[in-house]
């Protein structure tokens, strides 16, 4: 059977275009190797990669070095340290809400003058009520049509409105086919509200109220399943700490 030069013209089109995905997953995957090793990392946050796995949750996100990416709650700046290097030359990096030590630590670092900072006027306030929850109040991000959103482990502080605000946050930054990425420490379905599981957020619960936001969940990973994890005592409970169970979403915006 003959093989048409239309149907040949395909199959070179499809091999460059997979030989070209493959060439960019390579690059991504070279530059987050080279901050890894960076010397902005200290020995504790090289102690948490083999638990953290952050080339692996990287790259399930579909995370890309020409991306425009905003982390929201970027804490002390685990993760801000591999994703400004890997956005630094083609994308862009926003660090949002929360963001108060990585403007401080991290601005004058070497390689980092094109990390952003926005949302500065956001408000982060414990709740009323020692209940250990924090409210949120932010009108937006100040950015829009960004690429992916991005927020490890901080799902679980906040209120259930601090939680619909970051969620309608990302949505609004995001362009249409953008990725939101959430990660958080696994509690068990409709499990009542007590202070061992209190920094611990029931997955089914977060997937309804992201979807609420208007996003649509295609993906999910057990990257951070731990099975010895019985979801009975606090994330910082010495037989947890380390070794917590992880829920790993992954959302887009239609």
């Amino acid at each position: 059977m003959k093989t048409s030069i239309k149907t040949l013209t395909n199959i070179v089109l499809i091999c460059a275009m997979s030989a070209a995905a493959f060439t960019s997953t390579a690059s991504v995957q070279d530059k987050l190797k080279a901050a890894m090793a960076s010397d902005v990392r200290s020995a504790s946050d090289l102690a948490r990669d083999d638990n953290r796995k952050p080339l692996e949750t990287l790259t399930f996100f579909g995370i890309k070095d020409d991306m425009s990416v905003v982390e929201l709650v970027p804490g002390g700046g685990w993760y801000t340290r591999l994703l400004v290097p890997l956005l630094n030359e083609k994308g862009n990096y926003y660090g949002a809400i929360g963001a108060t030590r990585i403007e401080n630590n991290l601005a004058e670092a070497p390689g980092f003058e094109r990390m952003n900072v926005i949302a500065k006027d956001a408000q982060i306030a414990l709740e009323e009520g020692g209940t250990g929850f924090y409210t949120l109040e932010a009108s937006s991000l100040g950015v829009n049509d960004v690429d992916m959103v991005l927020t490890f482990r901080n799902y679980h502080n906040f209120n259930d409105a601090g939680r619909a605000t970051m969620n309608k946050l990302a949505f609004d930054a995001l362009k249409s086919g953008g990725i939101y990425g959430v990660i958080d420490h696994t509690a068990r379905h409709m499990e009542p509200a007590t202070n061992s599981n209190r920094r611990r957020m029931d997955p089914v619960q977060a997937i309804k109220e992201i979807q609420d936001a208007g996003f649509v969940l295609v993906d999910y990973s057990d990257l951070h399943y731990r099975e010895d994890d019985e979801l009975r005592f606090e994330v910082g409970a010495k037989t947890v700490t380390g070794n917590s169970d992880r829920w790993t979403l992954k959302f887009m915006k239609p």
